[in-house]
């Protein structure tokens, strides 16, 4: 039965847990080699990887293409703009074609139905690189990071600062999974989809919203931000307004842990959602956040192609 990435729920999370041992391993397994050395097992080789790209990417792209090829196999890149779905073919028999030609197929889209069809109409496994709904390869990356560092994952409390996005939905879909709690300081009219968090509670974690920012970092062992103004958004006045006191700075931090970890998936807009202050301070994760997506892109590709 193939097997899509979708929502982390897709994978559970005995799964996720397997991903992040995975990557930490080959992680290690790879320090002092050249960026492109391939892993010693290729545990892709022969593989091709597919990746569609209907909104810009930095993190995304590059991680996915350094990671099949770290793991012995070969990408290929589709732009929207410039193949056949920029030109209205369906989704439906992209996925019939390209479930053709490669093994798996990455796509970064803005509409969660698309990847939903995809998934409907692909013979290959589904990897979802961002939609506007969720982000769950960029949380696998983020948990990578603080369990790196230290942060146990279940029983952990973490803080979530500004808007009610894709982000937010796949760090409280992983609370739900991994056993962590979440307190949510968000502004009014800049809510998150409710069911992500309802799925959660139902498992256990406590899943708190809060206008109050101080209450939301209070006793946190990890905070994390994103930019307000999201890809294909105006940069609204109203929303910068009303998202300002959300606004990530050393006085926030201090009301967290001691110790706590700092996260942002980037890009960032320093001097909105976070001061330079802590992006750059000794708290923050966001170098080793950002190289971490390769390490996790690697285990999410190996799980859907039944290799993990």
């Amino acid at each position: 039965m193939t097997k899509h990435f979708l929502n982390l729920a897709d994978a559970g999370g005995d799964a996720i847990a397997a991903m992040i041992a995975d990557a930490i391993d080959r992680k290690a397994a790879r320090q002092g080699k050249p960026k492109g050395w391939v892993d010693a097992d290729a545990p892709l080789a022969g593989h091709t990887l597919a990746m569609i790209f209907e909104k810009n990417s930095t993190r995304t792209r590059v991680s996915f293409d350094m990671a099949i090829r770290q793991l012995g196999g070969t990408s290929l890149i589709l732009e929207g703009a410039t193949s056949q779905i920029g030109r209205g073919e369906t989704i439906a028999d992209t996925a019939r074609v390209l479930s053709r030609m490669c093994d798996a197929i990455m796509i970064r889209t803005d509409d969660h139905a698309k990847i939903e069809e995809m998934a409907e109409y692909a013979s290959v496994p589904v990897v979802n690189g961002l939609t506007d709904l969720s982000h769950p390869c960029q949380i696998v990356a983020d948990l990578l990071t603080v369990v790196e560092h230290g942060v146990a994952l279940p029983g952990s409390q973490w803080a979530w600062l500004g808007d009610g996005n894709n982000v937010l939905h796949s760090i409280v879909e992983a609370a739900g999974l991994l056993k962590f709690d979440v307190r949510m300081g968000i502004p009014e009219g800049y809510d998150p989809d409710p069911s992500f968090a309802d799925a959660a509670r139902a498992a256990g974690s406590t899943i708190t919203l809060t206008r109050d920012a101080t209450e939301a970092v209070r006793g946190a062992d990890v905070v994390v931000t994103d930019t307000w103004i999201s890809m294909g958004q105006a940069h609204a006045e109203a929303k910068l307004a009303a998202m300002m006191p959300y606004q990530v700075t050393p006085e926030l931090m201090a009301g967290a842990k001691a110790d706590a970890k700092f996260l942002h998936c980037l890009p960032a807009h320093r001097g909105e959602e976070v001061t330079e202050a802590v992006i750059d301070g000794p708290q923050s994760l966001i170098w080793d956040e950002a190289e971490n997506r390769i390490h996790a892109q690697k285990s999410v590709l190996l799980w859907a192609l039944g290799k993990l």
